[in-house]
């Protein structure tokens, strides 16, 4: 067996909210809209290439340090590379995103922040130093 593709799914309680965040402010072009049966809503965004990065719960810990300063996310977080970390990180927190860290550099050779969104969803946005 192959993968094809990882496709997150998250469930969002204020749909337009989190397409907005998402797709008008991340920059996550709609991939396809199908609306199903029950006449509620779905959209697919274009995140780019799709990594899995499994951790065990010490270097989960360990990151959320480096980045935030505290163990702050659940067992998932997601994290999003970007050419500008410091003016995506802004556009987030102005677009009603709860900044939980600023842009910091990290022993991985990149500069992180951690931002809370729509839906419960923590991010990292990196840039690669």
């Amino acid at each position: 067996m192959a993968v094809r593709q990882l496709r997150l799914v998250v469930t969002a309680d204020d749909y337009d909210e989190a397409v907005r965040f998402y797709r008008d402010v991340l920059g996550m072009p709609e991939r396809v809209s199908v609306p199903p049966e029950n006449g509620g809503r779905v959209m697919i965004l274009d995140a780019g290439a799709a990594t899995l990065e499994l951790a065990e719960p010490a270097t989960a810990e360990y990151i959320d340090r480096i980045e935030v300063g505290r163990r702050v996310a659940g067992h998932i977080r997601v994290a999003f590379e970007v050419d500008d970390v410091q003016g995506g990180t802004a556009a987030l927190r102005d677009a009603g995103g709860e900044v939980l860290a600023e842009p910091t550099p990290t022993p991985f050779k990149s500069t992180n922040a951690r931002v809370e969104g729509p839906a419960g969803l923590q991010l990292t946005l990196f840039q690669m130093d």
